[in-house]
């Protein structure tokens, strides 16, 4: 599995829009698209996958996913909130995002956030996962040309592969399913079932 170190250069796990890429200024909705294509363009799987399109941006505000628009221009904590729900939307279904943002919505509407520092906070969180997901990337590695090295023959590339492939998916449903307990436990509170997170 060769191939692998280079598909892991390929990845930048740390690809997130950072706090000085954002302007201060408002943007109309092609302004967002653009920053959003030229920002994460690299982290596409092919080039026909869009990023951000009108109609998934019309989706978060139809759906409450950020708080209202004012003059069809976005500020910067809406770019901010569509840099999160880019990151969530691989792992957690849109009713998942929307009832894990309810709350940021609100606090963001009543001033009650300094939604730089949460975000800066969220950055800080990326590295530290970007710097475990390399290390944890080599270690399955081992660990699958270890658990391979019994069986033989031609197929061996294609059985490691398998096996990276089934050893990835799984880890990443482990934290899918434990992201959707959480989000779980916000509705829970938000239904009145719990009394405090």
């Amino acid at each position: 599995m060769e191939n692998i170190k280079h598909i892991i250069d390929s990845i930048d796990p740390e690809i997130n829009l950072t706090l000085d890429e954002i302007p201060n200024i408002d943007l109309y909705m092609d302004q967002v698209i653009q920053l959003f294509e030229n920002k994460f363009n690299e982290s596409k799987r092919n080039q026909e996958e869009k990023i951000l399109t009108k109609t998934m941006i019309n989706n978060y505000a139809k759906g409450k996913l950020i708080f209202p628009i004012q003059n069809k221009k976005y500020s910067k904590e809406h770019l901010i909130l569509m840099s999160l729900i880019y990151q969530l939307k691989g792992g957690l279904s849109i009713n998942d995002i929307k009832a894990t943002f309810s709350g940021i919505n609100k606090k963001i509407m009543n001033g009650d956030i300094d939604l730089d520092a949460f975000y800066k906070i969220y950055l800080h969180l990326s590295s530290l996962n970007a710097a475990d997901f390399k290390v944890d990337i080599e270690e399955r590695e081992k660990d699958v040309k270890q658990g391979i090295s019994d069986l033989s023959g031609e197929d061996g590339d294609y059985l490691e592969h398998v096996l990276m492939i089934l050893s990835l998916v799984h880890k990443s449903n482990l934290y899918r399913r434990a992201a959707e307990r959480l989000v779980d436990e916000i509705v829970a509170v938000n239904e009145g079932k719990n009394r405090k997170l």
